[in-house]
């Protein structure tokens, strides 16, 4: 392994882990940047070099969170042994069913797998045994588990890092995306087969493919239940007709969304709704003066935002939400040593072992 930068020439090789040596920086895929396939001829051509590799196939999935409705996958990477990497664009190729069963047999190497596996399982993308890089880790005792943290401790590489959070519906996507989009995957493989082996050393790898068996055959988690009530800031709001304001602004505001297909967000902060919610303004004039609604909300969303707040306002008594009822699910493991000591205790136990 060399110190030095890696050019577009240069095929890394990657290294044992070590704790000594700088990283060295990952600037280019072994092959280059691959063209984006965006068409079914193309994709027809990238099933059958897949389906003809070997080994697992390294996966990951591009959203557009923050700028988009809704968490659609408008990227798809993979790299496999013989196939090389390939980018499809699930909105010109449309369907990737016939990717999904040409891959069918293959164990699919996801790091952080259940955020990618709706956007997949959306566009016909569904493994049926799968490695994850970043549970892998967590289960390895790793106290940081993103990803270029994992590439850069186990394998002694440095990813680049500037464009996790860009505007991946994009089109079309700048050259420097494509090749952060690559590299995520470029290197996958490898990772899995270091931290397989980390944790048949620890004992834990039957734990470990439990754990993975059990996230490939999950089904698709439910709808959430009153998914307004995790509108940021609504620990502010303690009445319950303020709590119904915050509703009908959500609801509002989510149909909308979906309408212009935008991040909800885009359409209306949640600092505003909360703010709406808190004065419970009387008219659009009242409305206009809030943090959130100031001259760049025309009169025509005024108007909108003002029925959502009138309309919570006229509710009855009986339709008004009931304040206190909790998330569904596990806590946080932050909070595990107040919300649930014994599975608190279980934790502990198990980094100490690692």
């Amino acid at each position: 392994m060399t110190d030095a930068p890696q050019t577009d020439a240069q095929a890394p090789t990657p290294p044992a882990p070590t704790s000594g040596p700088a990283p060295v920086p990952l600037l280019a895929p072994r092959e280059g940047v691959p063209e984006v396939v965006a068409e079914p001829d193309g994709l027809s051509a990238v099933v059958a070099t897949f389906a003809a590799g070997t080994g697992p196939v390294a996966v990951d999935a591009e959203r557009a969170s923050g700028y988009r409705y809704g968490q659609r996958a408008y990227l798809v990477q993979l790299r496999r042994e013989g196939a090389g990497t390939a980018l499809v664009d699930p909105i010109g190729c449309g369907d990737l069913s016939s990717l999904g069963e040409a891959l069918a047999d293959t164990e699919w190497v996801l790091h952080a797998a259940s955020q990618d596996l709706p956007c997949l399982r959306d566009i016909g993308m569904t493994p049926a045994t799968l490695f994850d890089t970043e549970l892998a880790g967590r289960l390895a005792g790793f106290a940081r588990v993103g990803l270029g943290v994992m590439v850069e401790a186990v394998l002694g590489y440095q990813l680049e890092k500037g464009h996790s959070a860009v505007d991946w519906s994009t089109r079309p996507l700048p050259e420097p995306w494509l090749r952060y989009a690559a590299l995520d995957v470029e290197l996958l493989v490898d990772l899995r087969d270091a931290l397989e082996a980390e944790l048949r050393d620890q004992g834990k790898l039957e734990w470990a493919l439990e754990e993975f068996a059990a996230i490939a055959a999950a089904p698709p988690p439910p709808p959430r239940k009153d998914p307004w009530r995790r509108t940021s800031g609504m620990h502010k709001v303690r009445r319950r007709r303020q709590m119904a304001a915050v509703r009908e602004l959500w609801t509002s505001r989510d149909e909308l969304a979906r309408e212009r297909d935008l991040s909800p967000g885009k359409v209306l902060p949640d600092a505003a709704i909360v703010a709406a919610a808190l004065a419970m303004p009387a008219d659009a004039r009242a409305m206009a003066a809030l943090p959130g609604f100031g001259h760049r909300v025309n009169r025509r969303m005024l108007a909108r935002w003002q029925a959502a707040v009138d309309l919570a306002r006229e509710l009855p008594e009986r339709d008004l939400p009931q304040p206190g009822q909790g998330v569904t699910g596990p806590p946080p493991p932050r909070a595990w040593a107040d919300k649930d000591p014994v599975a608190a205790a279980r934790l502990t136990a198990a980094r100490k072992s690692s």
